[in-house]
């Protein structure tokens, strides 16, 4: 195709307009009373089950295991609300969400259960929503009779026929955009039998974000349909959010304690390649369906609006990192999250030590320290310019602590933690006459990266450092050469995003 980028726009202006086209003709079918038919009148022997109200959790938590050996009448009530939440540190996002949280709420029933549902749309919410539980046998899975418009609740009944896990999901137009605004969940429908019985269960989902914004790049982002249809999230994430379930946010278990988490992939695009570093899955239930499970599994495909549930035993202590295991997406868009297990080691099982920071970037206790320095410092600056407009030392502070989390993220790795890279195969920072004699240097050499012999310290060094102008923004690499050049003895001024973007428009 030799214009691409026409195309897609003709295509964004089309799928508007059809969205809007089809959201008027769903609504005028669910305004008037014809479209509301009135409550079900249940055969006696359903009518006649006792009555139970869902218990509803956010994630990561799931509600109680279901222990009654009968199917029961039940009641769920869920909530849309419009939010304004944390995506990432300095990073906000209008998410639209079932519960308040994304993914949305964690709704538990069982094989054969009558479920009367209940969707509520907040007064404060912009826009219609509506529900497509994948659970549901009929027109839309619910989407059909749930179009519901801010302020107002619709209802109707399903009765569970199948057990299995099950994404659930809004299915307004544009639906991409609804889903890829947060509203996706799980619903678990038990077998009859029951499961069997764990320790520790636990709820992580899978999706993307299209922000109009680089990764990390700081402010309120907004939903980019353009980067929709060509699939291309600057966010993938477990959880709804970068770090949602890292430092004190972590899952956690005992040693010796079976662990069973119910994961699922909302989408709206990317399928998942989940994974946790250090364990095998004992049982993989694959695409959640509950009557044959896999065996010792490394890794498991989830499919966008896709589920599975993997259990496993911990036999060692540690921290066991859950990734996305197309690894770019956990290293670099999010998908990374943290299960802690305390208890006595069994140095025949595993002799070495805890898994090395350096394969948790940013997320490892040094980044999160640093982030919590940043909001401590960010605190100080509001304060001071209340009272004393000169506040450029607590600002080039604050430019440290940021771009040390940038370094742990892309550079340590190389570099070295303590700055002073590894012989012969990637130079020093610390001291470094080549990088101190020349600052703008130093910029280009960081967006448009270097390749050959240089001499650092009298030392001649063959190497290669790619290019990072497509992966950090203006303010990022003003941040990390900051930090670079205010650290391991190193001393100079902040360098400013201003300069870089002049610089970064003189190399193009």
């Amino acid at each position: 195709m030799k214009n691409p980028r026409p195309l897609t726009a003709l295509a964004v202006v089309v799928l508007v307009l059809a969205a809007a086209f089809t959201t008027v003709l769903v609504a005028s079918a669910a305004t008037g009373p014809a479209d509301a038919k009135g409550p079900v009148v249940l055969p006696p022997e359903l009518a006649s089950m006792p009555i139970e109200q869902a218990i509803l959790t956010s994630p990561p938590h799931v509600p109680p295991a279901i222990k009654r050996q009968y199917a029961a009448r039940m009641v769920v009530n869920l909530e849309v609300r419009e939010v304004v939440a944390k995506l990432a540190d300095g990073v906000e996002y209008t998410f639209w969400t079932f519960g308040g949280s994304v993914p949305g709420s964690f709704i538990r029933i069982r094989e054969g259960d009558v479920v009367e549902f209940h969707l509520n749309n907040h007064p404060s919410s912009k826009l219609p929503h509506n529900i497509d539980l994948h659970a549901v046998t009929g027109p839309g899975g619910g989407a059909a009779s749930t179009f519901t418009a801010p302020g107002h609740s619709s209802q109707f009944t399903f009765q569970a026929l199948n057990p299995g896990l099950y994404v659930y999901h809004c299915a307004t137009a544009p639906v991409p955009m609804h889903i890829g605004n947060g509203m996706y969940g799980l619903i678990l429908v038990e077998p009859k039998e029951g499961l069997p019985i764990v320790d520790k269960e636990y709820y992580v989902m899978q999706g993307e974000f299209y922000t109009t914004g680089k990764y990390g790049e700081e402010g309120l982002q907004s939903f980019d349909m353009a980067k929709a249809i060509d699939e291309r999230p600057p966010y993938i994430v477990f959880n709804g959010a970068v770090g949602s379930l890292v430092g004190d946010k972590a899952i956690t278990a005992k040693v010796g304690e079976q662990v069973r988490i119910f994961f699922g992939v909302g989408g709206p695009n990317i399928t998942s390649s989940f994974h946790i570093i250090g364990e095998i899955f004992d049982k993989v239930y694959p695409e959640a369906g509950l009557s044959l499970p896999n065996r010792h599994v490394q890794t498991t495909l989830v499919p966008s609006g896709g589920a599975t549930m993997v259990e496993f035993k911990v036999d060692v202590p540690g921290t066991f990192i859950l990734v996305d295991h197309s690894l770019t997406r956990a290293f670099n868009k999010g998908a990374l999250g943290m299960l802690k297990v305390t208890g006595p080691e069994d140095r025949v099982i595993y002799s070495g030590k805890e898994i090395d920071a350096i394969y948790l970037g940013a997320q490892a206790e040094a980044g999160s320290n640093s982030a919590k320095r940043e909001a401590e410092l960010k605190t100080q600056i509001a304060a001071a310019m209340s009272s004393n407009p000169t506040i450029a030392g607590l600002t080039k502070e604050m430019q440290i602590e940021k771009g040390k989390q940038v370094y742990m993220g892309l550079c340590f790795a190389c570099h070295q933690p303590d700055g002073k890279g590894l012989p012969l195969a990637f130079p020093p920072l610390a001291g470094s006459d080549y990088l101190l004699a020349d600052r703008e240097r130093a910029v280009r050499t960081v967006l448009k990266g270097l390749t050959g012999p240089i001499t650092v310290n009298g030392v001649t060094i063959n190497s290669v450092m790619p290019p990072q102008e497509a992966v950090l923004t203006d303010a990022q690499v003003a941040d990390v050469l900051t930090y670079v050049y205010n650290s391991w003895g190193n001393q100079g001024e902040a360098f400013t995003a201003a300069k870089v973007k002049a610089l970064r428009a003189e190399i193009h």
